[in-house]
């Protein structure tokens, strides 16, 4: 069945997308009758925003990983964190899937490893596509989605939500097995 699909460009990356992302994001799982979303925030702020958004939905916010900016502290805010489940969201804190380990050899060895070299290619298209990929990796690894059921990954460009996509998810040790089946929003770059 071939089908004609409305991709929305930004002119420049950012959070002043994150209400329209957000907004194409939700009429395009209502169109596809896609439950799961996985959306990246730090803070929560744009996790907070998504809760409202998607209500009734299998939300996962993707907090990022204890000790990444100093050891043993994350930075979402408890505020965002007790707004997020009260709307029925999940919250996960879990390393890069796309850099962890590789982040550890480069700064020690002053190398790149393949997860590096992986986001890299990703950020061709954007940094929120990147990281729209990532985020759903670490909810499939964290057992919130399934492989078997298709998924709404959002990110960003270092601060609220400006990529949307359609995703089959795929764990990280999986990662080939991803597709992007469809680019809701992006930033023109």
């Amino acid at each position: 069945m071939d089908m004609e699909c409305k991709v929305t460009y930004f002119e420049r990356p950012g959070p002043q997308n994150t209400g329209l992302t957000l907004k194409l994001a939700k009429e395009r799982a209502e169109q596809l009758n896609i439950k799961n979303i996985v959306v990246a925030s730090y803070t929560g702020v744009t996790g907070v925003k998504a809760s409202e958004v998607f209500k009734g939905y299998n939300l996962i916010v993707v907090a990022g990983v204890f000790g990444f900016t100093e050891p043993n502290v994350h930075k979402l805010l408890p505020e965002n964190r007790g707004t997020i489940e009260r709307n029925g969201g999940k919250i996960i804190h879990a390393a890069h899937a796309f850099g962890t380990l590789g982040r550890a050899v480069n700064r020690r060895f002053g190398t790149i490893q393949v997860d590096e070299i992986i986001a890299h290619v990703l950020r061709l298209f954007g940094q929120g596509v990147k990281v729209a990929c990532e985020v759903t990796c670490m909810a499939t690894d964290a057992g919130l989605i399934r492989t078997d059921e298709e998924a709404i990954g959002i990110g960003g460009s270092g601060g609220g939500a400006d990529a949307a996509l359609v995703l089959k998810p795929s764990n990280t040790h999986t990662f080939f097995d991803i597709r992007i089946k469809e680019i809701i929003c992006k930033p023109r770059l």
